[in-house]
């Protein structure tokens, strides 16, 4: 009997650290349950290249993340990347602000960076971004250096 019980509290002990390590992974990804409701809204950008960034990528300002990629699509007519951001709702981003295809560095990941105008006056649901940059080819940049192109 103390065998049979042995064995429940080692697979009690070993169900909880699944779940914990569930809940870990769902807050380190940014996963939303629904919980905190409509509490956010969209704004777009349109970008040249948004090479790197795809649905579920951060969108941060000053490197705090305050939303992320909910869509992602070619637009025909333009050939431009049409970007769908969800910002959480308590961020007002003012109307003058850049958006930017960003990278955490030579290995790292791409991120939209938000950089913040001076305007009075903040952006509101299903507005977009006027000015944006779009990402920045390392193999272009360095292709460009070896071959003394641009000096």
């Amino acid at each position: 009997m103390s065998e049979t019980r042995t064995e429940a509290l080692v697979g009690a002990a070993v169900l909880a650290a699944a779940v914990g390590f569930l809940i870990y992974a769902a807050q380190l990804t940014g996963f939303d349950t629904g919980s905190r409701g409509g509490d956010g809204y969209d704004l777009s950008a349109s970008f040249r290249s948004a090479e790197g960034v795809s649905v579920g990528t951060d969108v941060r300002l000053a490197g705090v993340k305050v939303g992320s990629v909910s869509d992602l699509a070619l637009n025909a007519d333009t050939f431009r990347a049409e970007v769908t951001f969800r910002m959480q709702g308590a961020v007002d981003i003012p109307e003058d602000s850049t958006a930017a295809v960003s990278s955490e560095g030579l290995l790292g990941g791409t991120f939209v960076e938000i950089i913040p105008g001076g305007s009075p006056f903040a952006l509101e649901a299903g507005d977009a971004f006027i000015d944006t940059q779009g990402a920045v080819s390392l193999v272009g940049l360095l292709a460009r250096f070896v071959s003394g192109v641009g000096q």
